[in-house]
């Protein structure tokens, strides 16, 4: 008699070979590796960029003294100023005249001084505007003058008890201007 055969057993029944998983922690470990770079780089990206920060007030000094010293034009400085808001004299009933502006200066330093003398120049510029008539501040030439009237208060408010010949304050820009 012959033997009988084994019945062979099918493939599906065979485990099948294990997979190594150290494919897969190489590949999670690089996609950490690549994830956290891109974190990082764009913090530094967004804090470079961010005006909130008090440190971009010191890098702004500190391209305006570098570009000073190669001989390059600085950035302007603006500082604004809050609202006016005066009794004009009066020529038909009354008049009032609201007015926000900013100012020009040289420097940081010069901004900085004007934050610090900002109660004395108000006063100055109040005293200046409620002596003016609405007539003379309709027309062009009228906003310069006073623009003009403007700066050279400012000046000398901020020169006063300094060495040096340059004005600090360049030039007074209207952000509003409104006469009721």
């Amino acid at each position: 008699m012959a033997k009988e055969a084994k019945p062979e057993t099918p493939a599906a029944d065979v485990a099948p070979p294990r997979k190594s998983k150290k494919l897969l922690i190489i590949v999670a470990a690089a996609l950490v590796v690549v994830l956290a770079l891109g974190g990082t780089a764009a913090f530094f990206l967004m804090k470079k960029h961010n005006p909130e920060e008090g440190d971009d007030a010191e890098a702004v000094t500190e391209s305006a003294k570098t570009s000073k010293k190669k001989g390059k034009e600085a950035l302007p400085v603006y500082v604004a100023l809050d609202a006016f808001t005066v009794n004009l004299v009066p020529e038909s009933g009354d008049q009032f005249l609201q007015l926000i502006l900013s100012v020009e200066v040289a420097d940081i330093a010069s901004g900085d001084r004007i934050k610090t003398f900002t109660p004395k120049i108000r006063n100055n510029v109040m005293m200046l505007l409620s002596g003016k008539k609405a007539s003379e501040l309709l027309t062009k030439e009228g906003k310069e003058k006073l623009a003009g009237e403007i700066r050279d208060q400012m000046n000398a408010v901020l020169s006063a008890g300094t060495k040096g010949g340059e004005e600090p304050v360049k030039e007074v820009l209207f952000t509003s201007f409104i006469i009721q």
